[in-house]
């Protein structure tokens, strides 16, 4: 779903290659992998060229990275590709070749398939949420496994990838309260304080609130439409909805409507969210959901590596 702010990408991948930081969370990665090897055993400088095929179907993420861990640590082989980033693959199909001394194609094997195994993994599981999800949008979270890259690849499948860090975009939970609204113990009280608070020129664009009640989410809609409105401004601010289920959500949504809030926020169930629910998830006036789901406890696609021969 396109037009909400938890879509992060522009700032992963900027024209044809990766951002800075992208770049940086691909050599921290890649390098930890490189290293757990110890070298990676013994191989000849024999050149060889070798085939990655797809043992099963699904959305192709991570060939860049791919890229990356050869130009990096694998400087004397070379890449061959017909596919590209977000593909599809069915079972058989040719994903790339690589040319190279057999040492070093060898010792690559297995980060290689790793890498392109488990991020298609998360981009086909993606997909498949946001297939079912329809008209509302599907966001992991910062719940992840290897950082930015589960962030990619939840990209690839059509996915949101929310904030990529916690210095990117502003997000007020329970445990920021404490600091800022301190002392005071009424929590619709505490969560309309911190929303008077916000620096509205640094933040507006994406402000995320999480509210686990109808009072707390009343309250900080309305403090929110109070100072936009001062200021002529027209951004709509986030309200996580918090372990509440389709039903609380709806009703959430309902009184909003008739207060005349629904138009300065954008609600995100997030919490307890499962596959199983999503069609109760598309009918609660949620705009979207938001679950590691996407990208924790995901079956990697399967790949493997078959030397073809020595290169003439």
């Amino acid at each position: 779903m396109t037009g909400l702010p938890h879509d992060r990408s522009e700032l992963l991948f900027q024209g044809n290659s990766p951002s800075q930081i992208m770049t940086d969370s691909i050599d921290y990665w890649t390098l930890a992998m490189v290293n757990d090897e110890h070298g990676g055993g013994v191989g000849s400088d024999l050149q060889i060229t070798a085939m990655v095929t797809s043992k099963d179907n699904g959305i192709l993420a991570g060939l860049f990275v791919v890229d990356r861990l050869i130009e990096t640590h694998f400087t004397d082989c070379e890449i061959y590709r017909t596919l590209k980033e977000g593909d599809s693959v069915v079972y058989g199909e040719e994903v790339l070749k690589i040319s190279g001394p057999a040492d070093q194609i060898l010792r690559c094997e297995r980060i290689l398939l790793n890498l392109l195994g488990r991020m298609s993994g998360v981009a086909t599981n993606t997909n498949r949420w946001v297939s079912e999800a329809k008209d509302i949008g599907v966001a992991c979270t910062r719940k992840t496994d290897w950082g930015l890259l589960d962030k990619w690849a939840v990209h690839v499948g059509g996915g949101l990838t929310h904030r990529l860090s916690r210095g990117d975009a502003l997000m007020i939970k329970e445990n920021d309260l404490a600091s800022l609204a301190p002392g005071i113990s009424d929590e619709c009280a505490a969560v309309e304080i911190a929303v008077a608070g916000i620096d509205m020129d640094a933040h507006a664009e994406f402000v995320v609130v999480e509210v686990r009640d109808e009072c707390q989410a009343l309250k900080a809609v309305t403090k929110w439409s109070e100072i936009q409105k001062d200021l002529g401004r027209t951004e709509k601010i986030v309200l996580l909805l918090d372990n509440m289920m389709p039903e609380k959500c709806a009703i959430i949504h309902s009184n909003l409507l008739e207060k005349g809030l629904r138009e300065w926020c954008l609600l995100e169930g997030s919490g307890g969210v499962v596959y199983d629910d999503i069609t109760s998830w598309r009918s609660s006036g949620v705009d979207l959901i938001s679950t590691s789901g996407l990208n924790r406890g995901v079956t990697p696609i399967d790949m493997s590596m078959k030397v073809m021969g020595a290169v003439e």
